[in-house]
């Protein structure tokens, strides 16, 4: 069984239509709501829903470690509040953690255009960071809907799927990072820790993103702020991992 982890920041019905989504998922069977600013709460009838409402605003990773501590199942899953599913994804998503290998699995996840987000790359450096300054990107993986599933270095933290012990082992998110980072932080340690990372392309999720600190300054420092954490904490410790079969060495 999954534990599902939401936080909310304003969402308000987003958030009300994703939990009735993911309660339809017979794989289910608890979802965390974490309200992190105050905002009228959903009227949720169902008891696997519990409700968090925080006093003060907390951090990305805070929030999710802090509904972690209520995690009873098996598997704990973190989405976004503006994830839509699309079907049922958790099946293929809960075949590929039979593997005691495999620590964190993801779907593919598109625009609301249909479009393949790049929700899968490879570890940012100093280099791929001034590329993509350039208007240079290449640390993407390219792939195609309905791929076979691979291991990519890193997946973005709006949907991922964690064996509960993995999660436990890796002592959950860095709350060091207020915002960003927090999922390319937790995927490095994966890796170092020996826990694979798996992408399934076979099913699929939307993700209606807002890019806030493209145009919020507070968000921009937070964004800049995490990407030199990152860059000093693993500037000479980025796991190696094989390009070509995307496996640990």
């Amino acid at each position: 069984m999954i534990a599902v982890s939401v936080v909310s920041h304003g969402h308000g019905a987003m958030v009300q239509h994703l939990v009735e989504q993911v309660l339809a998922c017979p794989e289910v069977g608890r979802i965390i709501v974490t309200y992190n600013i105050p905002e009228l709460a959903a009227d949720f009838s169902d008891g696997r829903v519990e409700v968090i409402a925080n006093s003060a605003p907390q951090g990305f990773g805070a929030n999710h470690n802090a509904a972690f501590l209520r995690c009873r199942e098996s598997f704990w899953c973190v989405l976004n509040p503006d994830i839509e599913l699309e079907g049922n994804p958790f099946p293929a998503l809960l075949e590929s953690l039979k593997s005691d290998s495999v620590g964190l699995v993801a779907p593919l996840i598109k625009n609301p255009a249909g479009q393949i987000e790049d929700s899968v790359r490879h570890f940012p450096t100093l280099t791929s960071l001034a590329l993509k300054a350039w208007g240079k990107d290449n640390s993407r993986y390219e792939f195609a809907m309905g791929a076979p599933d691979f291991c990519p270095e890193w997946v973005a933290g709006m949907f991922m799927l964690f064996r509960a012990e993995a999660f436990a082992a890796l002592n959950g998110f860095d709350e060091g990072y207020f915002l960003y980072y927090e999922d390319v932080d937790i995927c490095v340690r994966s890796w170092q820790a020996g826990f694979k990372i798996v992408v399934i392309p076979s099913v699929s999720a939307i993700h209606d993103a807002r890019r806030a600190s493209r145009i919020n300054w507070r968000y921009r420092r937070w964004h800049v702020m995490s990407m030199a954490r990152y860059l000093l904490k693993y500037f000479w410790r980025l796991p190696r991992v094989d390009k070509v079969t995307m496996q640990p060495l």
